[in-house]
């Protein structure tokens, strides 16, 4: 573990505190248990975080890495994700700055950068930079094993990529040790594992070996635990996903959530693939998970719906329409919390 209470995080944000390519940084400001002394963004430095990204949190916003040092952190999280995975120069000139300032550096980016001949031959005493997507190893192939463990192992699973799969589970796994229940998330995305949560960074894994990695996380705590809530990635329904089948291979959920953003027709980056009525998309994770009695399967127990883009008089009536169209509970972990979710997975025998 990189992050300690002791760390004091310093947030590249340029361009993501209000943009889809700053998910990991939104998701640090709003689960992060170390704490967040700046947030380095320059089309929002001086403004107020809250108007900025929606979180409450009272975190000055600056310009550069270079003003964040004033208020003293000693790691440099890099919590944005651009187009291709590479930083563009002046941003990187940014990291070596705060190599050079003597701050560690966590990397959630495709492309490593631990040896990295720019910033590798500066790093100090009890300096490092974490690159969090790596292939474990030692994998093997899967083994549909993980479906002989008698805890219930929860997954999330979209209608589409960054529609909420993994704040769904990170709530529903808050809300169940409030109830006092034994339970632990398996993260499968570097910003889960950044968040703390051991697992697999599923995307720096070989395919051959995907279904195995995630099970091998999988029963390191099935066995200790009753409930497992596994974060989910991508979707069946994109074509640049291949994350999901592993997933459900991997882990043998005993219970899906569905995660979907209200109104989204389409496939967001492939305008060309439709999204099918939510009750065939049900259907579909049902089947693929079943494959027609070659494992135990798992039924869909509620929907988690994304509203944050609308109002509250919209949101109310999107759960409602869900809710008729599949059946199944439905509500916004955000708006109204995950108690429902929850509910509808204790009620659901796995």
């Amino acid at each position: 573990m990189y992050l300690t209470a002791d760390s004091r995080i310093a947030l590249l944000m340029h361009e993501g505190t209000q943009s889809n390519m700053g998910k990991t940084g939104l998701s640090m400001l709003r689960y992060s248990a170390s704490p967040i002394v700046a947030v380095v963004d320059y089309q929002g430095a001086g403004r107020s975080l809250q108007d900025l990204t929606g979180i409450a949190k009272d975190i000055p916003v600056v310009e550069s890495v270079a003003a964040a040092l004033a208020h003293r952190p000693n790691v440099l999280v890099i919590g944005i994700a651009p187009s291709g995975g590479k930083l563009p120069d002046p941003w990187f000139q940014e990291l070596e700055q705060a190599v050079q300032a003597g701050l560690s550096v966590v990397n959630g980016l495709h492309t490593p950068l631990a040896q990295h001949p720019a910033l590798a031959p500066h790093l100090g005493p009890n300096q490092w930079i974490w690159d969090v997507r790596q292939e474990p190893p030692g994998l093997t192939v899967g083994t549909g094993q993980a479906s002989q463990l008698s805890c219930q192992r929860i997954l999330a699973v979209g209608t589409d990529m960054s529609v909420g799969k993994m704040s769904t589970i990170l709530e529903l796994n808050t809300a169940a040790q409030r109830r006092g229940l034994k339970s632990k998330v398996i993260a499968t995305g570097q910003t889960n594992l950044m968040l703390g949560d051991d697992g697999v960074a599923l995307d720096a894994v070989r395919v051959d070996y995907a279904s195995g990695a995630v099970e091998a996380a999988v029963m390191r705590y099935g066995h200790a635990y009753d409930y497992l809530f596994i974060e989910g990635q991508g979707s069946l329904l994109n074509p640049a996903s291949t994350a999901t089948l592993p997933l459900l291979r991997g882990s043998q959920p005993t219970h899906l959530i569905l995660c979907h953003r209200a109104g989204q027709t389409h496939i967001a980056n492939c305008p060309q693939v439709p999204i099918p009525p939510l009750s065939q998309v049900v259907d579909l994770y049902e089947q693929v998970a079943r494959s027609g009695g070659a494992f135990p399967g798992s039924k869909v127990a509620a929907i988690a719906l994304n509203t944050g883009h609308l109002s509250e008089a919209e949101a109310t009536q999107a759960i409602q329409d869900t809710q008729i169209a599949t059946g199944l509970p439905c509500t916004d972990p955000f708006r109204h919390g995950v108690d429902g979710l929850l509910d509808a997975v204790l009620r659901c025998p796995g």
